[in-house]
């Protein structure tokens, strides 16, 4: 390493550790102080699609380099230490920071994560396949390469003999085939791993969840945008709020998407009881006129049918909601509804919450939250996917039985960063 850099390195270390220090009541001019923070932080290697300004590498990567609120002020207990990128357009942003905080950026995944030795020279990996210039398929899912991605971290795991964290953006996949092998390959290596979205650990509106092993009666689902891209986080985070209603989630039985225009049908049928739709959709801020009036081919109500029994409609509003909520009525006669919000500011908070978990999963060598929630929330949508490319057919889904054991975590502001 050059001087310059080992200079840049330093002092981009204490801009971002000296608030840290003093909160902890450390002496800033103590030597012993300063190693012993030094050495708490872990080293961790990112290999993501694109680098450009608000993309999901900027604001979860951006954290590492310039804080939480990324201002310069106090972030997480982790050094970027290398990066693989897949695609550069005009407006990226790897190369400048690269030089500016003297990471180096490596043209394939196996020197990322070894340094160009042949060992892991990394303590986790952050793989963020979100956003650039990817195909679609048939069901319209965007093929970001993130199995490819886990392929080559994990292959390069199995050369070196050894396995660190890794954190996957957002689900698996995103095709289920393609899900399913990085759960049994994770699997196989007795892998440290996680996966998902910000939204379950977000901000929400209002400050409410499920008590914990509260059993559900009814529950339904509100999303926004496309089916694909939001489809994902609407499912995460109605995952996140319903698997805490057992000790044991048991997954999914059967999966369908249907029109929106079926939205009188099944409020009919009673699979979706207009009290609750009324609450989800305020709690979106949307309005049920602007639902009705939605045109047979936009959007889409996917249905869930989970193997204890509980039937969860999904109204997946693309251009019409406001916002991605969850209405629920427990056991006991209770209802509440709520939503996820997305707040632009400082630089889309709920993004610094997802980096908390990652973070604790690095330093600790086990996940914060089990991942099987994101595997079935990819199977989910992909089966939806699959039932609304096949016509609305249903589909049993015997190969969505995730049986996995949730844990009590918290979300914003109930995570202290």
């Amino acid at each position: 390493m050059s001087s310059l850099t080992s200079l840049t390195s330093r002092r981009h270390f204490l801009k971002h550790n000296l608030a840290g220090m003093a909160a902890c009541g450390l002496a800033l001019g103590s030597n012993s102080a300063c190693a012993a923070v030094e050495t708490q932080r872990k080293k961790v290697a990112a290999v993501v699609t694109i680098y450009r300004y608000n993309s999901h590498s900027d604001v979860i990567l951006g954290k590492i380099l310039e804080g939480w609120k990324q201002d310069g002020g106090p972030g997480p207990n982790l050094e970027l230490t290398s990066l693989y990128v897949d695609q550069f357009p005009d407006d990226d942003m790897s190369r400048k920071l690269s030089t500016k905080y003297g990471f180096p950026i490596y043209s394939n995944i196996r020197d990322c994560l070894t340094l160009g030795t042949d060992q892991i020279a990394v303590d986790g990996v952050i793989s963020i396949g979100e956003h650039g210039d990817y195909p679609w398929n048939e069901k319209q899912q965007h093929l970001y390469p993130r199995k490819r991605f886990f392929q080559e971290i994990t292959d390069t795991f199995a050369a070196c003999g050894k396995v660190v964290p890794v954190f996957n953006d957002k689900h698996p996949g995103p095709q289920w085939d393609d899900a399913l092998w990085m759960y049994r390959r994770a699997q196989e290596l007795k892998l440290p791993w996680m996966a998902g979205s910000s939204l379950p650990v977000s901000y929400r509106s209002p400050d409410v969840t499920l008590p914990w092993l509260e059993q559900v009666d009814q529950c339904l689902a509100v999303g926004y945008s496309g089916l694909d891209i939001y489809g994902f986080h609407t499912l995460d985070f109605l995952q996140a709020i319903i698997e805490r209603r057992n000790e044991t989630e048991k997954g999914v039985s059967s999966v369908q998407a249907l029109p929106v225009t079926t939205l009188t049908k099944l409020i009919q049928e009673g699979v979706i009881h207009t009290d609750l739709l009324n609450q989800a959709l305020a709690a979106s801020r949307t309005d049920l006129k602007t639902v009705t009036s939605m045109p047979p081919t936009d959007g889409a109500i996917f249905v869930i049918e989970y193997l204890d029994g509980l039937k969860v409609p999904v109204l997946m509003l693309s251009g019409i909601a406001n916002g991605i909520s969850v209405a629920l009525k427990t056991k006991k006669g209770k209802t509440f509804a709520t939503r996820t919000e997305e707040r632009p500011d400082p630089r889309h908070p709920h993004f610094a919450y997802l980096l908390k978990g990652i973070e604790k999963m690095i330093h600790t060598g086990k996940p914060t939250y089990p991942v099987e929630r994101s595997v079935l929330t990819a199977g989910i949508l992909d089966r939806a996917l699959t039932s609304l490319h096949q016509k609305h057919t249903k589909l049993d889904t015997p190969e969505l039985a995730i049986s996995y054991k949730p844990v009590d975590y918290p979300y914003a502001p109930h995570i202290d960063l």
